[in-house]
Formats: C-alpha cells, sequence, structure tokens
C-alpha cells in the first residue's frame, strides 16, 4: 500500500504515517535541530514534495548540498534501509526541475534590485547605520523623489550622497541638519560594501519576482536555489536579501485567500541570522508580514538550530513543525529543549522534552495542521528519504540547468540607462539645468516609480504600513520616502 496522498506531503512515519496538508502548508511552519541532525533532509523532502505538487519553491542552499535536487539520487544501503523500515515500498529515486540564482552571478542567475526598491530602512540595516546616518539617507530618498532623481545603482546613491554633501547648508533649512561628517560615514558603509561584492546585487534588469513562480512542462513546481555558500560569509547582506525579497513578494502578488495549495513556499535557512541585532521597527515589519503573506498564498518555513533563535510573535505563526534533535549540553541548551518541548501537543505516549535530546539523526517530533486548522499531536517520527541526490550538482550539472532554464538569458546582461549620477552630472557640467533641477523639489513632492524590467511599476502596500513604520522610525519626511515594507513602502 502506497504512503504517497493526494493534496498532501508524506514525511515520515512515527506511530502513524505523517504527512503535512497542502491546504495548510501557508501556516508556515519551523524546521529546527542541531547541527547534523538531519534539518536539511528535512527542507530537502518538503521541497520535493511541494515540487511533485505543482508548488513552486524559493530556498537559500547555505552549504551548497541541496543544489543536487536537480539530479535522481543514487540507491545508497542507509537510503533504502529507510524507506524499507517506514514501509515505504513504492521509493524511486528522481529529479526535480530546480532554477539557479546568485547574487554574486557565479553559480546561478543574477539577481539585482534597484537601490530605490530596498528603500531607506533595509539599506540602513545593511550598511550598519546609526539614527543620524539613516536620517540622511531619508533625505537622499526623498530629494530623489522631488527632484526626478532614479536611484537604480549604488554610483546614483553615491551621486544623490554627494550632492547632500556639497549643499548641506542649503538642504538643512527644508529638511534639518545634514552633516558632511555622516555623508562621509555611508559613503564609507558603501565603499565596505562594495569590497564585500555585493554592489552587483543593485542595478538593472531587475528581478521579476513571477519568475520564481513557475512550473516545468510536467507541471511540477520550479525549485528556485539561491546559492548562498559565499553570501552567507555577509550575515547582514545574507539577512537584508532575504528580507527584502520576502518584503517585496507581499507586495506584489495578489489575495488569493485560502487556496488549496500555496501559490509559493519559501524557505529561510539559517534564520537565526535573519534576527540578529534587527532593530525593533524591522522585527515587527517581519512578524507583520509573516502574519499577512498566508493571505497571499506563500507559505514561510523557517530552519534554524533552536526555537529561540526565532522572535515570539513570529514563533507563534509556524503551525507546521518539525524538530530534529537538541542537545542540552549547559543550562541554555537545556531551557531551549523545555522551550521547545512546549511548543507542541503533548503525546501521552513518551515525554516531549526528553525525546528531543534523544533523537537519531534522520528522527524528528513531527506535529502538523489538520484539515480543520488544529495542530496534531506530536509524534517521534523517522523521516523518510529524499528522491533526489543527497550533496551538490557538479558544475557541469548546474551549468547545464543553467542553459535549459526558463530564464536563461534574461538577467545575464547589466543595463546602465539614465539615472541620478548621469542627472547630476549633467547638472555639474551646466549650471542652468543645475539650477532648473533643484527647483523642481522647492514646495512640491514628486514621485518617481522606479520601473522593473518589462516596465512594470511599483504598486502600493498600504498607509496602514506606511503610518505605522512612520511612526517607529520617528520621522515624517512624506509618504514619497516610504516605499516597500521594510524600507521601501509604497503608496496606494
Amino acid at each position: 500500500m502506497s504512503l504517497l496522498r493526494a493534496n498532501s506531503i508524506y514525511l515520515g512515519t512515527g506511530q502513524a504515517p505523517q504527512y503535512l496538508s497542502l491546504k495548510r502548508a501557508n501556516r508556515h511552519g519551523l524546521i529546527a535541530g542541531a547541527t547534523g541532525t538531519g534539518k536539511t533532509v528535512s527542507l530537502q523532502i518538503l521541497a520535493e514534495g511541494f515540487s511533485r505538487a505543482g508548488v513552486p519553491v524559493f530556498l537559500a542552499d547555505a552549504k551548497g548540498d541541496l543544489s543536487g535536487i536537480c539530479q535522481p539520487g543514487a540507491p545508497k544501503d542507509f537510503l533504502l534501509r529507510r524507506a524499507t523500515e517506514i514501509g515505504l515500498d513504492d521509493y524511486q529515486f528522481d529529479a526535480f526541475p530546480a532554477v539557479y540564482w546568485d547574487l554574486f552571478a557565479e553559480q546561478g542567475h543574477p539577481i539585482r534590485a534597484t537601490v530605490s526598491e530596498m528603500g531607506p530602512l533595509l539599506l540602513s540595516q545593511l550598511l550598519g547605520l546609526n539614527d543620524t546616518q539613516e536620517g540622511v539617507l531619508n533625505i537622499a530618498f526623498r530629494l530623489a523623489d522631488e527632484q526626478g532623481l532614479l536611484l537604480l545603482d549604488l554610483k546614483d546613491l553615491r551621486a544623490i550622497l554627494n550632492h547632500i554633501g556639497e549643499n548641506a547648508a542649503s538642504l538643512t533649512t527644508e529638511y534639518g541638519n545634514v552633516s558632511k561628517a555622516s555623508v562621509g560615514s555611508i559613503q564609507r558603509a558603501l565603499l565596505a560594501l562594495e569590497n564585500e561584492g555585493a554592489a552587483g546585487f543593485f542595478g538593472e534588469p531587475a528581478l521579476d519576482l513571477h519568475d520564481f513562480i513557475g512550473r516545468a512542462p510536467d507541471g511540477r513546481g520550479l525549485i528556485n536555489i539561491l546559492a548562498a555558500d559565499r553570501l552567507i560569509q555577509s550575515p547582514k547582506t545574507y539577512a537584508t536579501f532575504l528580507l527584502w525579497l520576502l518584503s517585496e513578494l507581499f507586495e506584489e502578488l495578489p489575495e488569493v485567500g485560502d487556496p488549496d495549495k500555496p501559490v509559493l513556499v519559501f524557505f529561510f535557512d539559517e534564520a537565526h541570522l535573519l534576527f540578529r541585532d534587527a532593530p525593533k521597527v524591522l522585527l515587527d515589519k517581519v512578524a507583520q508580514v509573516v502574519r499577512l503573506v498566508r493571505s497571499k498564498g506563500i507559505g514561510v518555513y523557517f530552519v534554524t538550530q533552536s526555537p529561540d533563535d526565532i522572535p515570539d510573535d513570529v514563533l507563534g505563526q509556524l503551525g507546521n513543525r518539525v524538530q530534529h534533535a537538541l542537545r542540552a549540553f549547559t543550562p541554555r541548551d537545556a531551557a531551549a529543549v523545555r522551550t521547545a518541548a512546549q511548543t507542541f501537543r503533548q503525546n501521552p505516549a513518551f515525554d516531549t522534552a526528553a525525546a528531543i535530546t534523544e533523537l537519531a539523526v534522520g528522527e524528528a517530533l513531527v506535529s502538523t495542521l489538520d484539515g480543520k486548522g488544529i495542530p496534531t499531536m506530536v509524534d517521534r517520527t523517522m523521516i523518510r528519504p529524499p528522491q533526489s541526490r543527497l550533496g551538490p550538482a557538479t558544475p557541469q550539472e548546474r551549468q547545464q540547468a543553467m542553459m535549459a532554464s526558463p530564464v536563461a538569458g534574461r538577467y545575464d546582461n547589466v543595463r546602465d540607462r539614465d539615472s541620478a549620477y548621469e542627472m547630476l552630472v549633467r547638472r555639474a557640467r551646466s549650471p542652468e539645468a543645475g539650477a532648473a533641477g533643484n527647483s523642481k523639489g522647492a514646495g512640491q513632492t514628486r514621485t518617481t516609480s522606479v520601473p522593473r524590467s518589462g516596465g512594470r511599476q511599483r504598486q502600493g502596500v498600504g498607509e496602514t504600513f506606511a503610518k505605522s513604520i512612520a511612526s517607529s522610525v520617528g520621522r515624517e519626511l512624506g509618504r514619497a520616502l516610504l516605499r516597500g515594507l521594510m524600507g521601501s513602502l509604497r503608496r496606494r
């Protein structure tokens, strides 16, 4: 008898077979456990299951282990033995459709966003700016809006900052104090960002998020894999990029209510990096997005070592749980084990806290939402073996997948159109043009929507978020400044 069911993903077998209902998959989830306990395999079988059901997936491959999902697995003894132990009689190996992405354009298609799309709040987080420096960056975005200056790449941002520094005295009256020292600090932070190799992320053609939501010709969902083994060495860049991506998905996708299966499933690996040292205003926005994004059909799954890595406001929204082993070597570890155990609906057959410390590799405590949205009783579960390869794809296999990708060639060539840098250079050469340009911003606010590739323009998230973020940050620079949910809020 097959353990596979329609409208659900088979996870493994404990006291009974454990399934993740596709109907409840957009209620988000958590995969937790110490290093080496099997989290990556749990992520892999979930990605396979969603793809098989026609649901596209985005995941960050922090160690490179998941890139082999485009290749069928090999019949290794421990995989076959696990399939036999759990009664998976129809276990077969298979390859899954994968699209590779890379911010550094080395191991996948390049991903880019404009500076305007990133917005001042997330950009300040990325650059590690203090409140004063963030205020100057906000002024830069406001001034760019008022004077019709497109902020597409880092040279545009540098140009507008230079313009602010050179005109600090005249700008102070209208926008508040602007110190050249703060401008210099931002410029140094931009230089450090460029030295990390992240400057290539800013520019055009910008990513069209609909390219993530695709299916292979056989109807299976595409598995979008971000090469993050190099990116993870710059934790702040990694975290900021993923937070930006989540906010963009929230903004761009339409409301779908409660679909029979997700529109897209998003996996945050090394999730603790997303929340480390993040300001409260940003944490509040993450919690808000996670709460609301399910109505867009997006399921968000956090992968980390301990549930303690996730803020309570976010953790309370994760209905589907796969908890691998935790080790209680210190009092803090023991407290984390107790916390993890308390989040489950208890099973009288075993002590949940004790079981967490006793789980073998590839074994997990599993609790998912049933058809009524109620958490199932936790079960000690042997996780099913994956069908695709355990381990990375070779460079040749990755290259072949990229050549066959539906986005092959779409993002390869950088486009550098007329924007703030070019416009300010022309003003410097022509004083008359500069005076005319400066006069455009006097007494009025001008909105400059930055078209993405294909001419698509930004739309509004809503005034509620705009007012909330403005209140939290403590500045009211106008709605033109707040263009994106987390630093790039858009107007309606």
